[in-house]
């Protein structure tokens, strides 16, 4: 899935190449080089190759973002529960002992 920006500016891109090699074989190429119109096509085919990479990595990534915030939600509601036990079990001088840091 690439992002609209990205996939906007290759489209944007692939038509000008279009359009210049088009028009550079009629010799109105507006000052532009066929060496300048390889570079950008070169440059179209790596920025390709990197969206693709970074939408494979983006698919591995979302699974294990999704399991790392619900086990952060898991351990968060444990903690507080921990911590609310134990403020009201020991006197609040020894709440620190336990490494809960709050006066209150």
């Amino acid at each position: 899935m690439m992002s609209k920006t990205v996939e906007l500016q290759i489209e944007k891109s692939r038509m000008l190449v279009e359009g210049l090699r088009k028009h550079l074989t009629s010799g109105k190429g507006g000052g532009v080089t066929y060496e300048e119109i390889n570079r950008m096509e070169e440059d179209l085919k790596t920025l390709e190759a990197v969206n693709a990479e970074v939408d494979r990595i983006r698919e591995e990534l979302s699974p294990k973002v999704k399991q790392m915030n619900d086990v952060l939600a898991k351990v968060k509601t444990l903690y507080a529960d921990k911590k609310k036990a134990l403020k009201g079990y020991y006197p609040q001088e020894q709440w620190a002992d336990y490494g809960v840091p709050d006066k209150r």
